[in-house]
């Protein structure tokens, strides 16, 4: 007999679920026949994100030998790992042959390891291991791709999943049902509703979160004030295309800055945000010393039993553990700016606790330089505590702040940061090794995690390129961007008719006729504009503990498989999900090489149980189910 898989969602997690499939179907599936069919009105492989019809100014905030859609010896799972190319290495092998495109040949040919590609050359490293995979399937699987959208999912007489699709009348039915939707747009919430309908009355013009490549940002006029709300990476796209993207032009002058040449077409953007500066710019540079063994101090199997306070039992270790990292590639990278040998330095930090006036005494002594030393405090809120009484200061200081950091993050003298970077992805692998065990407290998981740490994550780990600083600092220069400040806020003036936007950086304020949320929805079942999510059925995640609760609009999985759980966290025979709108919280595709990544081991958990599942159902007869 034969039994049939179907996935909704065939971007970079639905391809590296079907590897997966591939790698274990000789251990767990035998020889029957297996029909996959893969749902995705976009791309197979690069999916939405990734896409190819995009602006090729849209880049990658990875360096290409940092990209990787392939396990390899780090990835602890049960499965076979079979290894393959990185995007760096890809392009290696398709150099000379070029890649069709005369646009992309010419990048593909001028990149080199450290370089960030654009998406759209990203989008082709997708497509090939889409296309590696299918052809590494043996001839008893079939794989049939549907270029359309899944709108629901409803359970069949004899038990299978009925996947019905748009440009279809009868429905797919699926032994298996797998979910891995990717990033998915979300209805606006009661703020951004409001919004909306304020600008609409006063004809302002308003853009709710969103994807920015999908953004409408045309309706963003020439020479008008514009408020962007979020200084992340979909304010760095926003950025891009409304400046280079509207046929500004950037200058290299002979001190290595950049100076803006304006079209006249760009709109004024006044920028703000919680911390009120952008995510660090992501390091060129290579370790100097060997990569830190990790973990070291923080881990799930390492915490102790009971119930855990984030601040109190976690947090602690974790800052230890990046802190290690740092002081790791500090002591073996650059021993002249040290006044102890990593030896002696390693066996006194590992006895003392995390905060403690000991371990800041032993760093004091250890590294004379405060620009050498790890101040967690300072990198979060680089803002915290000051006022300036101009907007003038403001813009000031936060320009030297941006070029600072720019300065920093492309001068290996400074390599201790990309330790602590490594250390920072093994926290976050370890954290969501605890978080899927239950362990900790209900509060701390919403506002502590989801929360703070989610934020300090993609802020320290998740910037743009050095380059796209340099543009932001030229657009600084020109006038074309303004910073607000850290704390923003911003309100419907009702009597004025604008936008305002203020901050707690300095009391001037800005009046503005559009408004620009310049961050990603949050992923939410309820709120989902995916059809087939929002009437699944499933339940979403809710925390509670005392007479705290509350919903983080996350699809309830089971961590172990990722099988979809019912009310009474009961899992449902056959449905799966994995990814961003999962409470999985390990939601990237792809990785760097070499760090055993939290998404390639959930893919091959997921698959192996998949597979199973696929063969009990393969031998089994059908049986109506009344």
């Amino acid at each position: 007999m034969s039994a049939t898989l179907v996935i909704v969602g065939a971007g970079p997690r639905g391809t590296g679920v079907l590897e997966r499939i591939a790698a274990n179907l000789p251990e767990l599936y035998g020889e029957q026949e297996l029909a996959v069919h893969l749902v995705d009105p976009f791309p197979p492989g690069a999916g939405r994100v990734w896409r190819y019809e995009q602006s090729p100014l849209l880049r990658m905030n990875s360096m290409a030998e940092d990209v990787t859609m392939w396990l390899d010896e780090s990835v602890t799972c049960e499965g076979p790992v079979r290894t393959g190319p990185s995007l760096a290495q890809w392009a290696d092998s398709v150099r000379e042959e070029g890649l069709g495109d005369p646009e992309l040949t010419a990048e593909l040919r001028a990149m080199t390891p450290a370089s960030f590609p654009s998406r759209r050359l990203q989008s082709r490293y997708l497509e090939w291991v889409f296309a590696q995979v299918l052809r590494d399937l043996p001839e008893r699987v079939s794989v049939t791709v549907h270029a359309t959208t899944a709108t629901s999912v409803t359970d069949a007489p004899d038990g299978r999943q009925q996947v019905w699709l748009a440009d279809r009348r009868e429905p797919l039915l699926a032994d298996v049902l797998v979910l891995t939707l990717g990033h998915l747009d979300a209805d606006p919430g009661e703020e951004q509703r409001d919004l909306r309908m304020f600008a609409r009355v006063n004809g302002l013009r308003y853009l709710p979160p969103e994807y920015t490549a999908d953004s409408n940002l045309s309706v963003l006029r020439a020479g008008e004030d514009v408020l962007l709300r979020g200084f992340g990476l979909a304010f760095v796209d926003a950025m891009a295309l409304l400046t280079e993207g509207r046929g500004g032009r950037f200058h290299e002058q002979p001190d290595g800055s950049l100076r803006y040449e304006p079209s006249g077409r760009e709109p004024r953007l006044h920028v703000g945000s919680r911390r009120g500066v952008p995510y660090h710019a992501k390091t060129t540079y290579r370790l100097r010393a060997d990569r830190p063994p990790l973990p070291r101090f923080f881990s799930a199997d390492a915490m102790p039993d009971g119930p855990l306070e984030f601040r109190r039992d976690v947090w602690p270790l974790m800052a230890k553990e990046i802190a290690w990292g740092y002081y790791h590639e500090l002591f073996n990278g650059h021993r002249e700016r040290v006044a102890l040998d990593w030896a002696e330095f390693d066996r006194r930090y590992a006895a003392l606790d995390w905060g403690g006036a000991p371990m800041r005494e032993l760093v004091e002594t250890s590294v004379p330089s405060t620009v050498d030393r790890l101040d967690f405090e300072a990198l979060d809120k680089p803002l915290r505590g000051l006022r300036f009484d101009t907007s003038e200061q403001l813009q000031r200081h936060v320009h030297s702040y941006v070029a600072a950091d720019v300065a920093r993050r492309t001068d290996q003298s400074f390599s201790a940061d990309l330790g602590a970077f490594y250390a920072l992805l093994s926290a976050y692998g370890q954290l969501a090794a605890l978080l899927a065990a239950g362990r900790l407290a209900a509060r701390d998981q919403v506002h502590e995690v989801d929360g703070w740490w989610s934020g300090f994550f993609s802020f320290m780990a998740s910037g743009p390129p050095d380059d796209r600083l340099r543009q932001l600092l030229a657009l600084s220069d020109a006038g074309v961007v303004r910073f607000l400040g850290a704390d923003m806020w911003v309100e419907a003036d009702q009597h004025g008719g604008r936008f305002r936007a203020g901050s707690s950086s300095t009391p001037e304020v800005v009046t503005a006729t559009a408004l620009v949320e310049a961050r990603l929805p949050r992923p939410s079942v309820r709120h989902s504009r995916d059809e087939l999510l929002r009437t699944l059925g499933g339940v979403e995640e809710l925390l509670t503990a005392d007479r705290f609760s509350h919903n983080t609009g996350l699809l309830r999985i089971r961590a172990a498989d990722g099988r979809v759980l019912d009310a009474q966290g009961k899992p449902h025979p056959n449905r799966f999900a994995l990814g961003a709108h999962t409470n999985s919280r390990a939601v990237a595709a792809f990785a760097r090489p070499m760090v055993n990544a939290p998404a390639f081991r959930q893919n091959d958990a997921a698959a192996r149980e998949v597979l199973r599942e696929l063969a009990h159902r393969a031998g089994a007869p059908r049986v109506r189910v009344a």
